[in-house]
């Protein structure tokens, strides 16, 4: 699972670049991927994601256990893909 937000399931995007000839290339629009450690209050423990700028923003405004069983049931992520810290 490289290049995906484990909470808002964006992944990167294919476009074109276009020089000042207006010639076309391929190329990737990547997301802008963090690793980041987050506080699970649920099961008292340190767990691992791999969050985009959106997903950050997302779980600050509906909480870290309300965004995970929204990606979850929206199949972004899985339980068993979620890392545990410290076991």
């Amino acid at each position: 699972m490289s290049k995906i937000c484990q909470i808002t399931g964006k992944k990167a995007q294919l476009g074109c670049k276009v020089s000042h000839s207006k010639q076309h290339t391929k190329r990737s629009f990547d997301v802008n991927l963090f690793n980041k450690k987050f506080f699970y209050v649920e099961e008292n423990c340190w767990i691992s994601l791999k969050i985009s700028a959106a997903g950050l923003r997302t779980v600050n405004k509906i909480g870290l256990d309300a965004a995970l069983k929204n990606a979850v049931a929206k199949g972004y992520c899985d339980w068993k893909d979620i890392k545990i810290i410290g076991e």
